[in-house]
């Protein structure tokens, strides 16, 4: 992996992990059109660790608020959308490895662009975040679920969730944010876990690409959760479904007939 490579897929995690168009999916794309192989997973645990702190920065008083009660609703809701998560990881962990070969992918992008287009045309809802309710949680939580197969968006999907249940659309997107927290560090352990058990080198996490990366993956994610944060408020949402629809037709012509990527 060159510097140029590890700065471009640092970008494209950061602003994928938080705009509604799929970071694992993207990354899963932009690995077979470099042809990147070696330090591979070191390299997404640590942008995943890179995207993780804008989060924090940008969430610290409702976090901290978190860990000085954290007995309270809210830690009760990220608990309860987190969940479902969690089990469909450990259940079908073998079945979705199957599908980061880029099989689903533009299967997985056109169910994102179609979840866009839809909550884009739903009307307003009224609760904000801290009145989310159990049941919202666990349908949100579902739905994220969902969401850990690539070309399917983690933000896209729990945001949609959220406004189909009754949530103002700015409330949506903080509640999705706050639960990537749980998400993407769990997602991090379980890829750690893989470091650990000697499927990568430790050693390529003190190269000059990684660090590259890092930097990118944090700068880049800060700037998409301001962004997603007007985008959803102004119902722009439906962009992205077009982006990703047109894509998803490039890589089934790609897969079906020319063969150069996939």
């Amino acid at each position: 992996m060159t510097i140029l490579e590890a700065f471009i897929l640092g970008i494209l995690q950061g602003f994928t992990e938080f705009l509604p168009v799929s970071s694992s999916g993207h990354l899963v794309l932009l690995q077979r059109i470099f042809g990147i192989e070696e330090g591979l997973l070191t390299f997404t645990i640590v942008v995943h660790v890179a995207t993780l702190i804008p989060v924090l920065f940008v969430y610290y008083n409702r976090i901290k608020s978190l860990v000085k009660n954290p007995f309270q609703k809210m830690t009760l809701l990220l608990l309860l959308g987190t969940v479902p998560t969690v089990i469909a990881a450990l259940i079908f962990s073998d079945f979705i490895d199957t599908l980061f070969t880029g099989s689903f992918l533009a299967f997985g992008f056109v169910v994102t662009g179609v979840l866009l287009i839809v909550t884009d045309r739903i009307k307003e809802g009224s609760k904000e975040v801290d009145e989310i309710t159990r049941k919202d949680a666990l349908v949100i939580g579902l739905i994220q679920a969902v969401a850990i197969m690539p070309g399917i968006s983690r933000s896209g999907s729990t945001i949609s969730g959220a406004v189909a249940c009754g949530v103002k659309r700015e409330a949506a997107v903080n509640f999705s944010f706050l639960l990537s927290i749980p998400a993407i560090a769990g997602a991090t352990v379980l890829e750690i876990m893989h470091v650990l058990s000697g499927q990568t080198e430790v050693g390529f996490l003190f190269t000059a690409p990684v660090i590259v990366g890092f930097f990118a993956a944090m700068i880049s994610g800060y700037f998409a959760i301001l962004a997603m944060l007007k985008i959803v408020a102004a119902s722009k949402l439906h962009y992205f479904a077009y982006y990703l629809i047109i894509v998803a037709v490039l890589i089934f012509v790609d897969q079906t007939f020319t063969q150069i990527v996939f």
